[in-house]
């Protein structure tokens, strides 16, 4: 049966012919590393509203309400049954963290406590709604930190039990995978194919998925580091502030990586990604500028730290692009859905954009406020598996830090 609508205008709604106010994205990616603890302060909540245009569009239900506390950001997010993200917020903690170049567990995990209220008005505020008013609730489950994700996890399942709602507790790469087909500005969700295939790359995973009708099968992943998480570890040596992969990204703009490159990986016949032997290039490099008497200022690095930068993350890309035309001349694909903290590289979009084109292949780039972590994609991901008429999961389902995927 078709879900009934809603109609959206200034106000509040639960109901059809009752009014909805329309919010859009926000999110940000950082890598997880632990650290001595330090005390807690409330950090700045961001949500974006849509613009007046969209407010008289008419939404669909099931109102998906969804929560995201994998690492250090407290986000909160409600999607409608169209896959429109209607609202999604999101708290960093950016500041806590940088003073230890990493995320601190514990520190992460009082920080979702705190901020969670915060989160949480920011998202329903805006529409008008309360969580009565969703009719699905769904919270990341793992992989991640343990104690920032029972935070999260802990508030969906009271929520839904209390509320009598179904609950669905969404693997964080689950998200992730089904990101790219979101769409910003309030419109509808893309149509996901029956089959396609998914490249995620974030601070924590390196990996290619065949995804057929829901289900997910590996096709490859990395046997070391992942691709985010080298490049927070070069940027840390060089003295960045966190978060290092993000700045690393922007400097490399500004260097030639063309005049000392950086040798890819090539295994025949394998798909597996390695980036270890990487890191350790570029790091030795380094390391051969400063004792050649090169002065380096990590917040002005000099013309051959940027060069050195710019290969390293050339590099990086290539191999990644490497695998998937290893891939696609075995077994062609039509599409492909890139996402993940990395997928916010500005190099990777620029290559994989004319990789996909030069082979006919139609592209599915997250749009930026998805790449990294919030709340939006794991709403969407229970969406999907309430649209394949999954009934959600029992309350004894828990947070787990490692969770086998594809």
């Amino acid at each position: 049966m078709r879900p009934r609508p809603l109609t959206a205008t200034r106000g509040r709604a639960s109901r059809e012919g009752e009014p909805v106010d329309i919010g859009a994205d926000d999110s940000s990616r950082h890598r997880c590393a632990p650290s001595p603890p330090q005390p807690v302060t409330m950090r700045a909540v961001t949500a974006h509203s849509v613009t007046a245009t969209l407010r008289a569009m008419s939404l669909e239900r099931p109102i998906v309400l969804a929560i995201e506390t994998s690492c250090d950001d407290t986000a909160c997010a409600i999607v409608d049954g169209a896959g429109r993200v209607l609202a999604s917020s999101v708290s960093s903690q950016l500041a806590a963290h940088r003073p230890y170049g990493g995320v601190v567990p514990e520190i992460a995990s009082r920080e979702h406590l705190a901020n969670w209220p915060a989160v949480a008005s920011a998202a329903l505020g805006p529409l008008g709604l309360a969580p009565a008013d969703a009719d699905l609730v769904a919270a990341t489950r793992g992989p991640g930190l343990v104690g920032a994700l029972l935070v999260g996890l802990s508030m969906g399942k009271a929520l839904a039990y209390g509320l009598g709602k179904p609950f669905y507790g969404v693997h964080h790469l689950e998200g992730h995978l089904w990101s790219p087909f979101l769409a910003t500005g309030g419109a509808p969700a893309a149509a996901p194919p029956g089959r396609f295939v998914a490249l995620v790359v974030s601070g924590g995973h390196t990996a290619i998925y065949d995804v057929v009708d829901g289900a997910v099968t590996t096709l490859a992943e990395t046997r070391d580091d992942a691709v985010g998480e080298v490049f927070d570890k070069l940027g840390k040596r060089l003295g960045l502030a966190y978060p290092q992969g993000p700045r690393v990204d922007e400097l490399a703009e500004r260097g030639d990586g063309a005049r000392e490159p950086l040798p890819v990986p090539r295994v025949e016949g394998e798909l597996f990604f390695s980036y270890s032997g990487l890191k350790s290039a570029a790091i030795r490099r380094l390391e051969a500028l400063e004792r050649a008497g090169l002065v380096v200022d990590p917040t002005d690095p000099p013309a051959p730290v940027l060069d050195l930068l710019a290969a390293f993350r050339a590099a990086a890309v290539a191999q990644l692009v490497s695998r998937l035309e290893r891939l696609h001349r075995s077994r062609p694909f039509a599409l492909l859905a890139v996402s993940g903290g990395v997928a916010a590289n500005r190099l990777l979009r620029r290559e994989i954009t004319a990789w996909a084109a030069d082979r006919g292949v139609d592209l599915r780039l997250v749009p930026l406020g998805y790449s990294g972590d919030n709340a939006a994609m794991i709403a969407f991901a229970a969406l999907l598996r309430h649209r394949r008429g999954e009934p959600g999961d029992a309350f004894t389902v828990e947070a787990e830090s490692r969770i086998p995927f594809g």
